[in-house]
């Protein structure tokens, strides 16, 4: 039974809950803990999925067979033979499950992993190539590159660097260029890359009929929005909007984070217009990611008891 209500968790928290989260805009006024909320949300379809293996070897631990009728000989044989054999069948199946789940996992993360490091080193090497002699060497990890289109991203790693392009800092003032700049380092900073990289392992690790696009789109704006928020903090609303609407026709790479150019520019200064939400909704958020994390787990410790 609980074995049952595991599995359903994770598929309702993997497939379900995702798009009814996304559906809940106004929790973009508190990126941080949508972001806990989405964590605990896709962590908990894992942990869901991993525990209905045990809890389905919990149901072994049952002596009780119940009554049970035989029309014919065979069918009394056919029971008995279940009666005796359960236990090998279910560990057997419980095995497959979980294996399966993690070599998903495992096999994603990997893909995914080793294709972003890769990625992002050999761009990281082309932006040092390319970059303009005077931004060469700097001890702050800018680059500049000689292009006309308003660009602005952050190569994350060890040897991060942040690339503006010439026609950035010919349309940027000073004011916004400080808040270009601490956008792209509070990407760097608060590590969002592993952060958008744990998400799209998940998504891709789960199966096609309960993958759900919109968590991971939603991830991505909720991770611009709290860049967003050290960008005003550094030169307030209405600078960081000007920013951004500059920088919405640059295109920041695959392995980058750019502080504008991915489609959610509009999504993004409406946030910061808006009024931030009351510490009660915050709570309940945390609360909510409290208990969504918890309940794979008490399941589990139900099914064992």
């Amino acid at each position: 039974m609980y074995a049952l209500l595991l599995a359903a968790l994770a598929v309702v928290l993997a497939g379900v809950a995702p798009r009814a989260m996304a559906r809940l805009v106004s929790f973009r006024r508190a990126p941080r803990p949508a972001l806990v909320a989405w964590q605990a949300v896709s962590l908990s379809a894992v942990i869901a999925a991993l525990c209905a293996g045990p809890a389905a070897v919990a149901y072994l631990n049952d002596t009780t067979y119940g009554w049970f009728a035989c029309s014919s000989q065979n069918g009394c044989a056919t029971t008995i033979w279940w009666m005796e054999n359960r236990r090998w069948i279910v560990l057997t199946i419980a095995a497959v499950v979980t294996v399966l789940v993690l070599g998903r996992l495992l096999l994603s993360g990997h893909r995914i992993g080793t294709r972003l490091r890769a990625a992002r080193a050999r761009h990281r090497e082309l932006v040092d190539v390319l970059a303009a002699p005077e931004s060469d060497g700097r001890a702050d990890g800018i680059r500049v590159l000689d292009h006309a289109t308003p660009t602005a991203y952050c190569l994350p790693g060890r040897r991060s660097r942040v690339v503006l392009t010439q026609g950035a800092l010919a349309a940027l003032p000073d004011d916004e260029l400080d808040a270009v700049l601490a956008h792209e380092r509070a990407h760097l900073r608060g590590r969002h890359d592993l952060l958008i990289e744990y998400f799209t392992v998940l998504h891709h690790s789960v199966p096609n009929p309960v993958r759900s696009p919109e968590a991971l789109r939603e991830v991505r704006l909720l991770v611009e929005a709290l860049a967003d928020r050290a960008a005003v903090r550094r030169s307030g609303p209405v600078t960081t909007a000007r920013a951004l609407l500059t920088l919405a026709q640059g295109q920041a790479p695959e392995a980058g984070l750019g502080a504008g150019g991915d489609g959610t520019t509009a999504a993004r200064m409406r946030l910061l217009a808006a009024e931030p939400l009351s510490s009660l909704t915050i709570v309940l958020m945390y609360a909510y990611a409290a208990v969504v994390l918890i309940l794979p787990l008490a399941l589990l410790g139900l099914a064992w008891q």
